[in-house]
């Protein structure tokens, strides 16, 4: 079997008695679906991004009771995230070149299609979605419906946390810094006035009505609120591309931000299925921007 890397797409060769068949194996570079990725012939590595802020380490137990066959595991603080510091947010992004040895010891190789997937509205494996994005890996795509969706139509699941593969993948990191914009990019854009700067946390966070998790409540002056959960249909799938295009079109160099740059990539990703110019991320979001007592913060309580 011979394997043919072209840009999205790979040429799998077989031979059927003398005669040669070339077969396309279409990646995935936004969301896949159950079927799609039951179907997938080419190589693959399924990573479970389950998390909560509340507890932890509930996503490893959860994965250690019951997870998609085949698939791996990656914490959000450990493996998703770099260290805290005195200025960051509640997760910086992780250094490069540690996170493409996380998943080179997952098995990933340049031309694996990376499958992300959680049990919380995608947000955690969009987080997954957008690093991979950032270190130039663009073959990943977010379980759409996630493992609800999986479970529907009994798809086989396994228990245990999975032993490392024994041989590691080729997978290089190439990092695309324009992706990811600084708290002082956000400030000088706003100030000139070329950015729209959209915020994914809940409403009720954006309004300054209540914050559970940050110091400050309220939100940069000058950002709109999109709620990253008004992406999803009821079953936890993402809505049509027609509806998302409808939400994320109009605004102009769109720079994505939420509590700590996890669900804003949730916003990014709908954004980008919808088939709309890839928008930069604010990684440190609002609970780096609150860090700095000079940047102004504004609250809506009305």
């Amino acid at each position: 079997m011979l394997y043919i890397l072209l840009p999205y797409l790979q040429i799998r060769a077989t031979t059927a008695g003398d005669k040669m068949l070339i077969m396309p194996i279409m990646h995935y570079d936004t969301l896949i679906t159950v079927a799609q990725v039951q179907s997938f012939t080419g190589p693959s590595v399924i990573v479970d991004c389950r998390f909560s802020l509340e507890q932890p380490d509930l996503g490893a137990r959860l994965f250690s009771q019951r997870h998609i066959q085949g698939a791996h595991f990656l914490d959000l603080n450990k493996d998703l995230s770099g260290s805290l510091t005195a200025s960051s947010g509640r997760h910086p992004l992780p250094p490069p070149e540690k996170l493409a040895d996380s998943l080179r010891k997952l098995g990933l190789n340049s031309d694996s299609q990376l499958i992300a997937y959680d049990d919380r509205s995608s947000a955690f494996a969009a987080r997954l979605w957008w690093l991979c994005r950032w270190l130039g890996h663009t073959k990943a795509a977010v379980l759409d419906g996630g493992l609800a969706a999986w479970l529907a139509v009994e798809g086989a699941t396994a228990s245990g946390m999975r032993a490392t593969p024994e041989k590691q993948g080729d997978f290089t990191a190439h990092v695309d810094n324009s992706l990811a914009a600084s708290a002082q990019d956000v400030q000088q854009r706003l100030q000139q006035g070329d950015i729209t700067l959209i915020d994914a946390r809940g409403s009720e966070r954006f309004s300054g009505k209540t914050e559970p998790l940050d110091a400050i409540a309220g939100h940069v002056p000058g950002a709109i609120n999109l709620p990253f959960a008004a992406n999803l249909q009821a079953d936890g799938r993402f809505k049509s591309r027609k509806e998302l295009k409808a939400r994320f079109s109009g605004g102009q160099n769109t720079i994505h931000m939420c509590g700590s740059g996890v669900t804003a990539c949730h916003n990014i990703l709908a954004s980008a299925y919808a088939g709309l110019e890839m928008p930069t991320l604010y990684p440190g979001s609002w609970s780096e921007w609150i860090r700095d007592p000079d940047r102004p913060v504004t609250q809506d309580l009305s």
